[in-house]
């Protein structure tokens, strides 16, 4: 399953958790994939798409860096795949 991470920099100091970053990696547990991220203009957020089977396994990645991110996670699905789940096989 994908799912749509929203991460807000605390204190919108985006040089912090690009240091860590830096520093230790994604710190992502085994089973947890990264497929893609975006970072508004303003640097205070980061969108990112992860994958995985087992939601706790974002939960123990959320661990890693609440001390610097607030997230909001939603799971998502591609748009192409609703439209056939709603509206049949395309024609």
């Amino acid at each position: 399953m994908q799912f749509m991470v929203i991460e807000t920099f605390r204190n919108q100091d985006a040089t912090t958790v690009y240091r860590r970053f830096r520093e230790k990696g994604r710190m992502m547990p085994d089973g947890l994939t990264f497929i893609e991220s975006f970072v508004t203009a303003d640097l205070s957020r980061c969108f990112q798409v992860m994958e995985c089977e087992d939601v706790t396994l974002l939960q123990k990645w959320v661990a890693q860096w609440s001390d610097l991110i607030g997230f909001e996670i939603l799971p998502v699905t591609a748009g192409k795949s609703t439209g056939v789940a709603l509206m049949g096989e395309a024609q």
